[in-house]
């Protein structure tokens, strides 16, 4: 059996930074900054929101498909992604609209938005598709599969840390330097972009291409096997519900921390709270499966963030040493979401020749929960919530209470997953 050197699986990881600095702008501090910073309504925010994501979500299958079809040759795909999604990225935070032009203002962000989404996807669909055909002779158990995914969701989580930090540093400092430094950040997030896709595609473990076969099976033959797979449409469900509960709180926590705390400069440090815990929980819970087994950890770490979010829900201005223990908790919980789904569905595919239409399915369901959860922002204006005023328990319960119903129903759904796939230790 050959062995794949940790440098080799960290080529590979490094792409994971780039892809959450990206991630978290777009999913948490975009509606913030527009609505509060640029003065877009809140409502035409979250509208803009959920209609741009919903573009996004369904082309992912279609994007997965097109992936499976270069069959490995995918040095361009990630090069020209990559471009897009710098520009995109500079282009969301520097928009040449005047403020109070809100109609320009709300064509710009959606624009910005769609290409972005798209570019994320492009990258991110290839990224994990990379990590579930990686030479399969390390793939042969836990190991490598476990190994891979923590390196890639290690670095992901130093990256939202940066994310959530340097964007809140710069709305700190003086409106005089605003775009001199949100042009300095969008440069070198290009710059780290660019070369971690270089380092992927020089150093990372080789792309095993499907072998005997130059074309993926057609696209009704791939929906025939994907509907045919058990395993794969019991895990969807579960999965689903489980990103509506990480997604909801991602749009909202700005709000929150700003209006229902009223603690508006502990933000960064709240965010970065949270990362550094999910970084912290991340190798926890690949140990934690390797011993219990992928499913049970994964049970576990639902049931930990739904103490963290239940308790969220009960809290008002000023509590502050309350809201870091909440963040260190549902952070913890966050390293489970990361690392042990994707390992779940990786197991499932990896003997089938069409794995990143598997994925497109799985990321597609994954923007689907964001662009339900960008309904959020309109329901809370017509509960009256305005940004940048004190906030009642409404976005309260929307922020943390609500998510902890859509986790419930997750958990309870995967407890009637009795066995993991072929190759997962239980």
């Amino acid at each position: 059996m050959n062995t794949i050197r940790p440098l080799a699986y960290a080529s590979y990881g490094l792409l994971g930074l780039p892809l959450a600095m990206a991630a978290l702008p777009v999913y948490v501090q975009i509606p913030a900054y527009y609505s509060g910073q640029l003065g877009l309504a809140l409502g035409l925010t979250g509208w803009v929101l959920f209609l741009a994501r919903l573009i996004d979500t369904f082309q992912d299958p279609l994007l997965g498909r097109w992936i499976d079809r270069l069959n490995g040759r995918i040095t361009l795909w990630f090069c020209s992604s990559a471009v897009v999604l710098a520009l995109a990225f500079l282009g969301l935070w520097l928009p040449p609209v005047p403020t109070g032009n809100t109609m320009y203002m709300a064509l710009w962000l959606a624009a910005m938005l769609i290409a972005a989404y798209t570019a994320h996807s492009m990258l991110n669909i290839a990224y994990l598709t990379w990590g579930a055909r990686i030479d399969s002779s390390s793939m042969s158990s836990d190991q490598g599969l476990l190994g891979a995914a923590a390196w890639r969701e290690g670095a992901g989580l130093f990256g939202v840390i940066l994310a959530s930090v340097i964007p809140s540093w710069i709305m700190s400092r003086p409106a005089a330097t605003l775009n001199s430094n949100l042009s300095y950040y969008s440069i070198a997030f290009a710059a780290v972009l660019l070369l971690a896709v270089w380092v992927l595609l020089k150093f990372a473990p080789a792309w095993q291409r499907v072998k005997n076969s130059e074309t993926a099976p057609s696209w009704r033959a791939t929906w025939a096997l994907m509907k045919a797979h058990q395993g794969f449409r019991q895990l969807l469900p579960p999965y689903f519900l489980n990103a509506i509960s990480v997604a909801i709180p991602s749009t909202l926590a700005l709000f929150f921390i700003n209006d229902r705390l009223q603690a508006p400069n502990y933000a960064g440090v709240f965010l970065a709270s949270y990362f550094i815990a999910a970084a912290i929980g991340l190798p926890l819970w690949v140990m934690a499966a390797k011993k219990i087994g992928v499913l049970c950890a994964w049970r576990w770490g639902m049931l930990l963030a739904i103490l963290a979010f239940c308790g969220a829900a009960t809290l008002g201005a000023g509590d502050i040493a309350a809201y870091f223990i909440v963040c260190i908790a549902a952070g913890l919980a966050l390293g489970a979401d990361l690392a042990l789904p994707p390992v779940l569905l990786a197991k499932l595919i990896r003997q089938d020749s069409s794995p990143a239409s598997y994925f497109g399915v799985w990321t597609l369901l994954g923007k689907l929960a964001l662009a339900l959860s960008g309904l959020a922002l309109p329901a809370l204006a017509a509960l009256d919530y305005q940004p940048s005023s004190p906030a009642g328990p409404a976005l309260a319960w929307v922020y943390a209470g609500v998510p902890c119903a859509f986790k419930l129903a997750a958990f309870l759904l995967l407890t009637r997953i009795k066995t993991e796939p072929a190759g997962v230790s239980s």
